[in-house]
């Protein structure tokens, strides 16, 4: 069976989790020893990072990483397209997912207790994350959406709900300032009405709140 070393809270480990109940998969999950990013993890994972995947030898610790290996070990439901150069635009978008829009909202991490809060950085980061949205807007077209109409699920969805519901999350709390462009709003709807997505969702929402309302945030 697949070993995952997860946190529940995790945006990257909710991630996995979605690509995992996509394809059926049985797996365990186990919190990192000695916490994460301890040095008894670091034995095991070098990188420190979560998720992490260990599938008999292999050690994987990124979840773009895991997710393409898990799709190519186990290709039903495919989370790719067949045509060459609808694949490359589905990668281009889980790609940004991971490198330009959850940075920006990671940015903001440090600031959720009222304590810590910088307004004139939540201010600079709401225009950031709003730039881009509208950047991600005018990535999403028919044919990367086309897939969501049908129920199937490609490797770029797995992130983007959970990263939306933390902006959703923060943007009362800390006073944010969001563009949300239509078709965002659309692409979200679509993949809320996925049901891997919807399954994993129900459990993090709550997940969330709770910390949240742990951080003094609510």
């Amino acid at each position: 069976m697949l070993k995952i070393y997860a946190i529940a809270i995790s945006l990257y480990c909710a991630k996995t989790r979605i690509l995992l109940r996509y394809k059926n998969l049985q797996w365990q999950e186990v919190e990192p020893p000695g916490g994460y990013g301890s040095a008894v993890y670091k034995l095991i994972i070098p990188s420190g990072n979560l998720p992490a995947l260990i599938d008999d030898r292999l050690v994987l610790s990124d979840s773009e990483a895991i997710a393409e290996y898990l799709n190519e070990k186990y290709p039903a439901p495919p989370m790719l397209p067949e045509e060459l150069a609808r694949r490359a635009r589905i990668r281009e978008l889980s790609r940004f997912h991971d490198t330009r829009l959850e940075p920006e909202l990671r940015a903001m991490f440090a600031h959720i207790k009222p304590t810590n809060r910088d307004r004139a950085l939540l201010q600079i980061q709401s225009e950031k994350i709003s730039q881009r949205l509208y950047q991600l807007s005018a990535l999403l077209d028919e044919d990367n959406c086309a897939h969501l109409e049908s129920g199937e699920l490609m490797l770029c969805d797995c992130g983007y709900p959970v990263t939306f519901e933390w902006i959703n999350q923060l943007t009362p709390l800390l006073e944010l300032d969001i563009e949300w462009p239509d078709a965002v709003q659309s692409y979200l709807e679509k993949c809320l009405r996925q049901r891997t997505i919807a399954a994993e969702m129900i459990k993090y929402r709550p997940l969330l709140d709770q910390y949240l309302t742990d951080s003094g945030a609510k």
